[in-house]
């Protein structure tokens, strides 16, 4: 598949919707990856350890699971617009949990709410771009993965202000400046965007299968956010963990663009393997220059497979029909994101750093199997 160069403005609307968009979506990863290099700080403040830490990672991975369908409804009824907007409100909420909090009795709730905000703003920010750009739905969605990488680096340098407060205030000031910018700048498509939700669309071969790859891929960003810094505390301080975490997003930014020139079935068979591979390696070893070597290795592979992924969704699904396959795909790699720094933390505590290799090897094989059982091209899916 050929990359092919983005419009300068969609058709219709204002000529800002694009840098809007993906503004918006950095900022909505940003909230993601905000709490990673805070978690030594929370191990300190709390006592919590890996395991209680993960599952305060994973919850926001959980409420996103509610707020997808939530928000799946409600843009059916109201506008894209609309939905992203109220998601940011529901963001700016959560956020300001996490900075009058004190213990994990408030910060629990607080990453649960956000969690549900981020539903919206994700699925608000992906149908927006498919009204605006129809017909370069694989180009532009790359865009938006690489955007929501940047987005990462963004909470990572947030995260490098040092203590749990400081971070969060930062956070919510870039929240509450987009909800504004949403409103007022992002415009109108030049038509109504027919976007359908046919039920049947989940049972295609190349919608299950893109399904068990964002699942793989998700479930390795949760290891990567979730886990390892636990891992890289004991040898880096916050500072030092914020930048390699923000190094690892910008080779995760620039993967998940460079993927979009290749066929997305491709792209996976190559990616999947470096990425487990780049996690191994990261907990079975204690040295710096391996540990940024693993880094580089987990970031082009998982960068390239979210994008794989969406381009097998897209090429099976189509627009016109997309929004229920959306919040269900969607809703796997947020399952992945619950479940990779749940599994991670569990199987560092029971077993050490050097098997949680083992947590995205696992969903690898599951992919694969999936692969196998479905093989698209035996349907004349595109592959």
């Amino acid at each position: 598949m050929s990359n092919v160069a983005l419009p300068l403005a969609p058709r219709g609307g204002s000529r800002l919707a694009l840098p809007v968009l993906l503004a918006i979506g950095a900022i909505d990863a940003a909230g993601y990856s905000v709490i990673a290099p805070v978690l030594p700080e929370l191990e300190e403040a709390t006592g919590a350890g890996p395991a209680v830490l993960g599952l305060l990672v994973a919850t926001l991975s959980l409420t996103m699971l509610l707020g997808l369908p939530l928000a799946g409804v409600l843009v059916r009824r109201v506008s894209a617009q609309v939905v992203l907007a109220l998601g940011l409100a529901i963001v700016a909420i959560g956020t300001l949990g996490m900075i009058v909090g004190e213990s994990l009795a408030a910060y629990f709730p607080a990453r649960a709410v956000t969690g549900v905000g981020a539903g919206g703003v994700w699925l608000g920010v992906v149908l927006a771009t498919l009204e605006r750009w129809p017909g370069e739905a694989y180009v532009c969605m790359s865009r938006i993965v690489a955007a929501y990488s940047v987005g990462s680096v963004l909470g990572l340098a947030l995260g490098a202000i040092g203590g749990v407060r400081g971070p969060f205030v930062a956070y919510l000031c870039f929240v509450t400046a987009a909800i504004p910018a949403v409103l007022l700048l992002l415009g109108q498509p030049a038509r109504e965007a027919q976007l359908g939700s046919e039920r049947g669309a989940l049972r295609l071969p190349g919608f299950v299968l893109s399904t068990a790859v964002v699942l793989f891929a998700w479930v390795g960003f949760g290891v990567l956010e979730g886990v390892l810094p636990l891992l890289f505390g004991d040898r880096l301080d916050q500072a030092t963990i914020a930048a390699i975490l923000v190094c690892t997003s910008l080779v995760i930014a620039a993967s998940a663009a460079l993927a979009a020139r290749f066929r997305p079935l491709s792209v996976i068979y190559v990616a999947a393997p470096l990425a487990i591979a780049g996690i191994a390696l990261a907990g079975a070893v204690d040295n710096v220059v391996l540990w940024a070597v693993a880094l580089a290795a987990i970031g082009a592979g998982l960068g390239a497979c979210t994008t794989g992924s969406i381009g097998i969704l897209l090429e099976t699904v189509g627009r016109d029909r997309i929004v229920l396959p959306m919040v269900v795909w969607s809703q796997a790699g947020i399952l992945g994101y619950l479940l990779g720094p749940a599994l991670g933390g569990l199987v560092a505590d029971a077993l050490g750093y050097g098997a949680i290799g083992l947590v995205p090897l696992v969903f690898a094989a599951v992919a694969g199997a999936v692969a196998l059982y479905v093989a698209p091209w035996r349907d004349g899916q595109p592959a």
